[in-house]
């Protein structure tokens, strides 16, 4: 029997919510009240998506070999964590053939990190052995530290629980990212003042795309003194605030309220947006700032698979790979590359831990080769 991950409408207040069915669209019991604990934490509701294709994996897995997956074990853990990787994605189409592809082991681990998290909700329930659930990690002593990491006065954080189920990963540490002139890219191709304001938004402000689809108008303090609004923050800004409430689900990952500056450009694409956006005479009462213009529901606030149909379309016109979150990566590189300090740029992309900007202090190619040159013409002076 297959499982999967689906989305539907609470009883209660009919916003969108994740649950696990099997072929006849049955709840599997256990899996749905696993997702309904992390909203009950406040988890996003991609967080909740993504948790629940992992559960409903294991689930799948389990029933193709005929395993109770409530009596499975470490040894099949392992090899379900192999098949994650061994086995071929589905294709992407059925009707252009294509080569095969399968799960990265970064995937595959992300897989298991969910999985681990269902297994450990189990047993906190008597559903699962609670010594399987012990073995999942083990004492591990940190020797080297990763940047950003302290030790503690007496080094009592060295010592850490880590993961027994892990695949290597590819040592190369750097994100995908969209240049400034690939982002232009996008913004010149959109076809609409709504669509033309998000691609500049996330690449002005960094912003995660859930943060953008939460804003709502009261965030939005674009002139160039809002003291009349009850802010003294000076310039054009937005503030990015966490809400659980939002109808389209989303979230942002930071808990720590944020003002983001933004650029006079930036103020001038969300006054175009305006005029377009109350074309729409459903959209008047909404307060969130992206709402759905051009299909149904219209006027309702737009959902992370619009954002995300957008930006397939953007890539396909411009021939790019272009995700939203590579927006924000875009950004966060060039703060870096422009000298910005580091405090500065952890504050802007909302991040708790310096070492989250690791990622982004790789080099590019015209870094490495200016400074093979710089030497070579200090040897031939």
């Amino acid at each position: 029997m297959k499982f999967r991950a689906a989305c539907a409408e609470s009883p209660v207040d009919g916003r969108p919510l994740w649950v696990v069915v099997d072929e006849s669209y049955g709840l599997h019991h256990e899996a749905c009240l696993f997702l309904a604990s992390l909203r009950d934490m406040g988890r996003s509701f991609n967080t909740e998506k993504a948790y629940g294709i992992r559960a409903a994996l294991l689930l799948t897995w389990c029933s193709a070999r005929g395993l109770d997956w409530k009596q499975i074990t470490l040894l099949d853990l392992a090899r379900f964590l192999r098949w994650l990787v061994d086995e071929p994605l589905p294709p992407r189409s059925r009707r252009v053939a294509s080569p095969p592809r399968f799960r990265a082991e970064k995937s595959a681990n992300a897989v298991m990190t969910g999985v681990c998290e269902f297994l450990r909700f189990c047993s906190r329930n008597e559903w699962v052995d609670a010594e399987l659930v012990a073995r999942l990690t083990e004492t591990k002593y940190l020797h080297w530290l990763p940047p950003g990491k302290d030790a503690g006065e007496d080094g009592q954080f060295r010592t850490v629980r880590a993961k027994m189920l892990k695949l290597p990963e590819p040592s190369d540490d750097a994100v995908e990212y969209l240049t400034p002139e690939e982002a232009d890219q996008l913004f010149q191709i959109a076809t609409h003042a709504r669509d033309r304001f998000l691609v500049a938004l996330l690449g002005c402000t960094g912003e995660r795309i859930s943060e953008a689809l939460g804003l709502r108008r009261q965030d939005m303090h674009l002139l160039s003194d809002s003291r009349m609004l009850g802010c003294r923050v000076e310039g054009p800004h937005i503030h990015v605030r966490r809400r659980a409430n939002n109808a389209n689900g989303a979230l942002a990952k930071s808990r720590f309220a944020r003002v983001i500056p933004v650029t006079e450009d930036v103020a001038g694409l969300y006054a175009d947006y305006q005029l377009e956006r109350d074309e729409v005479p459903e959209a008047a009462d909404c307060d969130m700032v992206f709402v759905n213009l051009f299909h149904a529901p219209l006027g309702q606030p737009m959902r992370y698979g619009t954002a995300k149909e957008l930006f397939d379309r953007l890539a396909k016109r411009t021939q790019l790979t272009a995700r939203p979150h590579m927006l924000r990566h875009g950004a966060a590189t060039a703060w870096v590359r422009a000298g910005v300090d580091e405090d500065v740029v952890q504050d802007l992309m909302g991040h708790i831990s310096r070492s989250s900007l690791t990622p982004y202090l790789h080099a590019s190619e015209a870094d490495k080769r200016a400074a093979v040159e710089l030497v070579a013409a200090g040897r031939r002076s």
